[in-house]
């Protein structure tokens, strides 16, 4: 499976087509609405989130809410285009009264993308670097999802540390815990860790700055065998870690044990094979975090992401102006104290969309039931294996 998106932050939509689904997949658009919702939602958001209310729409490739096997379009509008016909017209004339934006914002894609792509108005690289792109990756992935749920993989997330307020609630312990963590506001199931982020962002906003942290990631029912040791690209840890890196402002990932692996001996690090209380080939531990040999194991998925804080500041740091070149502010946008808990959403989506293609690569089949018969002779045979 494969996809391309389009759009600007300010721009009249998003887009994406999306090719190699099988046909009679049933899709409903409340479904994506609801994730779409999920990403919007977290304390520390900013003001756009009151404007968007994200929906999605369907183009093409759906009929009778069933895959037809052909691309699936979909769309979701923009509500602030309103505001920015004028400045964000794809046609015309440009006005007389365009103000551009010239201070690059450190820490953003500005300076680079305004170096490559030879722009003089950096608000050219702005509109597509701005994390608004990642509705349309909750809207993709969740296409994604839906396939992955059912065959029983389920996805979750959680913050583990906004600032220097940290979570003591370890991502093995999450799938218990999605109530709490769905109705929390910063996604986290610790009522005092809660209580300590809430603190450190009220206290960043009133400073002018912005917040980054730590997000935990937890795939189950994954069936072993998605990825490939056989060449550098097939690795599902790779890919996987490549994805979530895409994702703005994500600056590190981690598998299972992580760095922590680093510091330990082969044998405290590496899972032991045993046999469980049912007499099947399995493992004591999960250092792994579910992936060996670029190969998912059949144990639950483990991955942290590491986000930076936003680099746009109400309180700007030093720049240079594009043009003069004299010295100036970076650029205040209008932006969040704190996406981490939205970003945790958004990671959720580029994860599962990530599995899913490898889900597909394994079990081929132009239609539903061709993917199931494949997928449950497999897992037969991978049950047989395992119950020696």
């Amino acid at each position: 499976m494969r996809y391309l998106s389009g759009g600007e932050s300010h721009g009249p939509c998003l887009t994406a087509i999306i090719e190699g689904l099988p046909a009679g997949l049933v899709l409903y658009a409340n479904d994506i609405n609801y994730q779409l919702k999920r990403r919007q939602q977290g304390y520390g958001r900013g003001a756009r989130m009151a404007i968007e209310k994200d929906r999605v729409e369907f183009i093409s490739g759906l009929r009778f809410n069933k895959t037809l096997g052909s691309p699936l379009s979909i769309l979701i509008k923009n509500r602030d285009w309103d505001n920015w016909k004028e400045t964000m017209a794809p046609e015309g004339k440009i006005p007389a009264d365009l103000e551009k934006l010239t201070r690059p914002r450190p820490g953003h894609a500005d300076l680079a993308g305004g170096l490559k792509y030879n722009h003089d108005d950096l608000r050219d690289i702005l509109e597509r670097s701005s994390a608004r792109e990642t509705a349309m990756r909750v809207a993709v992935g969740t296409v994604g999802r839906l396939l992955l749920e059912k065959f029983g993989i389920a996805l979750f997330s959680h913050v583990t540390r906004i600032g220097s307020a940290v979570s003591e609630i370890s991502a093995d312990k999450l799938p218990d815990l999605v109530e709490l963590t769905e109705n929390s506001s910063v996604r986290s199931a610790d009522s005092e860790a809660e209580k300590k982020m809430i603190e450190e962002i009220d206290k960043a906003r009133k400073d002018g700055d912005t917040l980054g942290g730590v997000i935990e990631l937890y795939i189950t029912g994954l069936p072993p065998g998605l990825g490939s040791h056989v060449h550098p690209d097939r690795r599902i840890d790779g890919r996987l870690a490549g994805a979530l890196m895409s994702i703005q402002a994500i600056k590190g990932v981690e598998i299972g044990a992580g760095f922590k692996a680093s510091a330990g001996r082969g044998s405290e690090i590496h899972d032991p094979i045993v046999k469980d209380k049912k007499g099947r080939i399995s493992r004591s531990q999960n250092r792994a975090g579910g992936i060996e040999g670029g190969i998912s194991n059949g144990q639950p998925l483990m991955i942290r992401l590491a986000m930076k804080p936003i680099p746009t500041l109400t309180s700007p740091l030093p720049s240079v102006d594009w043009l003069t070149g004299l010295d100036a502010p970076g650029a205040a946008e209008r932006s969040d104290v704190c996406a981490v808990p939205a970003a945790a959403v958004v990671a959720e989506a580029v994860a599962g969309w990530e599995i899913a293609c490898a889900f597909r690569e394994k079990f081929a089949g132009d239609f539903i039931e061709e993917v199931e018969s494949a997928y449950h002779f497999y897992m037969d045979k991978v049950s047989f294996r395992l119950n020696r």
